[in-house]
C-alpha cells in the first residue's frame, strides 16, 4: 500500500481554471449566475451543434426538468436504460411516474428489440424513454430515435458519461428531444457537480430555465404559479466548466489512448472482452470495462484494492434493484450477466502507461 492510490476517474485540470475562478471572484459574482456561466452554455453549445442549453446543478435534475417539461405526470410510463446509474431515473420518480426497464444487447447498451417489445406489450403507451450512453459508449441510437418517432414517444438522451462521443459525426445527447451531459467529480470533464440540459426547441430551454430557478413570475415581487426548483449552476463552478471545455478533446484522446494500453496488455487473453465499440459511433472510453468468462471479478476489484488500486463492478441493473423490485421490465438477462463477470478499471486521463501495465499484470497474475 506504498504507492499512491491510483483512482478509478480522478478530477484532471487543464491549467487554467484557478484563473478564472479568480477572475470569478473579483467581478463579486459568485453565485447564483454571471458570465462564466453564459460562456460554459455557449461552449456546450458550440461544439454539441446544438442551439440552446442551461446549465443546471446536475445532470439529475437536468433530468427531473425535461420530465417536467415534456408533461410526465403521475402513473405515467417512462421507459428507461436499465443498465444504469440511478440517478439516470430517479426522477422518474419525483414525478410519481413509473419507471420501466429495458435490458441491454450485446452492444451493452439498450435492445431496441426489447424496446419495441416494452412499447407493444405495455398496457398504455409510454410518453418518454431516458436512454443511457453507458460508459461513453454510444447507443443504437438511430433504431432507438426511429423507434420512439414512429410511437410517439419522447426521447431524453441520458449523455451524463458520453460527452464527446459521437455516431456519424453527430455528438451524443444531440439525437433526442433533449439531452443531458454530467460535469460530476468522476467524469470525463468536470465542474465538482454540475450538468447541462440541450435541446433544439428554445421555449423547452426557456421553460427549463424557468423551472430550475424556482419558477418566479416576471414580477417586481416573488410571485409563484407552479412550483420549480434551485437547479442552477454557480458562477464558480461554470469558470471551472469553461477551462474544462478547452481541452475536451484531449481528455477523449487520451481516454481512448489509454484503453488501447489495456487491450494492448490483456487483449490477447481469451476470456477477456472487452465493451464493444458500436459501427459508425466514437465512444469516449470514459471508463475501460471488460468482462472475465471465468475469473471473479469480484476477487480483482479486491486484489487491486489491496495494491491500492480503485475498480468498481459494473453497475447493478435497475431492475435488480430493490426499490423498483415491483416495476415492469423487459429483460433477457443481458445486465445481469455483465453485472456479474464486469469490471470497471482505473481510467484517469492522467494515466501513464507503466501505471497501466501494473494493474494489467496484477490482472492476469490472478486469473482464474
Amino acid at each position: 500500500m506504498s504507492r499512491d492510490r491510483v483512482f478509478l476517474s480522478p478530477p484532471h485540470m487543464s491549467g487554467q481554471e484557478q484563473k478564472y475562478i479568480d477572475e470569478v471572484f473579483k467581478s463579486n459574482y459568485i453565485a447564483p449566475l454571471g458570465a462564466y456561466v453564459n460562456k460554459f452554455e455557449e461552449f456546450i453549445k458550440e461544439y454539441t451543434d446544438i442551439p440552446y442549453a442551461l446549465a443546471t446543478s446536475s445532470a439529475t435534475a437536468a433530468l427531473h426538468l425535461a420530465l417536467r417539461i415534456l408533461g410526465v405526470k403521475r402513473d405515467d410510463f417512462v421507459l428507461a436504460s436499465s443498465f444504469t446509474f440511478i440517478g439516470s431515473v430517479a426522477p422518474i420518480l419525483y414525478q410519481d411516474a413509473k419507471p420501466v426497464f429495458i435490458d441491454s444487447d450485446e452492444s451493452w447498451n439498450l435492445s431496441p428489440a426489447l424496446l419495441k417489445k416494452a412499447i407493444k406489450e405495455l398496457p398504455k403507451k409510454p410518453k418518454a424513454l431516458i436512454l443511457t450512453h453507458l460508459y461513453g459508449q454510444m447507443a443504437k441510437i438511430d433504431e432507438i430515435a426511429s423507434i420512439c418517432k414512429e410511437n410517439g414517444i419522447y426521447l431524453i438522451e441520458d449523455a451524463a458519461e458520453s460527452l464527446g462521443a459521437s455516431y456519424n459525426g453527430k455528438q451524443s445527447g444531440t439525437f433526442g428531444d433533449i439531452g443531458v451531459f454530467s460535469f460530476n467529480g468522476n467524469k470525463i470533464l468536470t465542474t465538482s457537480g454540475g450538468g447541462i440540459f440541450v435541446s433544439e426547441r428554445e421555449e423547452w430551454v426557456k421553460k427549463a430555465e424557468f423551472l430550475a430557478t424556482q419558477a418566479r413570475e416576471d414580477e417586481l415581487f416573488y410571485q409563484h404559479q407552479e412550483i420549480g426548483y434551485n437547479y442552477r449552476m454557480s458562477n464558480v463552478l461554470a469558470a471551472i466548466g469553461v477551462a474544462q471545455m478547452e481541452v475536451l478533446q484531449q481528455r477523449v484522446d487520451k481516454k481512448r489512448e489509454i484503453f488501447a494500453w489495456y487491450k494492448e496488455f490483456l487483449d490477447h487473453i481469451d476470456e477477456i472482452s472487452f465493451m464493444p465499440e458500436i459501427k459508425n459511433s466514437i465512444g469516449n472510453r470514459w471508463l475501460t470495462t471488460l468482462l472475465f468468462s471465468k475469473t471473479n471479478p469480484f476477487k480483482i476489484i479486491k486484489i487491486l484494492e489491496q495494491n491500492n488500486i480503485e475498480s468498481r463492478p459494473l453497475w447493478k441493473p435497475m431492475h435488480l434493484q430493490p426499490i423498483f423490485q415491483n416495476n415492469i421490465s423487459f429483460t433477457e438477462e443481458m445486465s445481469e450477466e455483465l453485472f456479474s463477470h464486469g469490471i470497471c478499471l482505473p481510467s484517469g486521463s492522467a494515466m501513464t502507461k507503466d501505471v497501466v501495465e501494473r494493474i494489467c499484470n496484477l490482472i492476469l497474475e490472478n486469473l482464474e
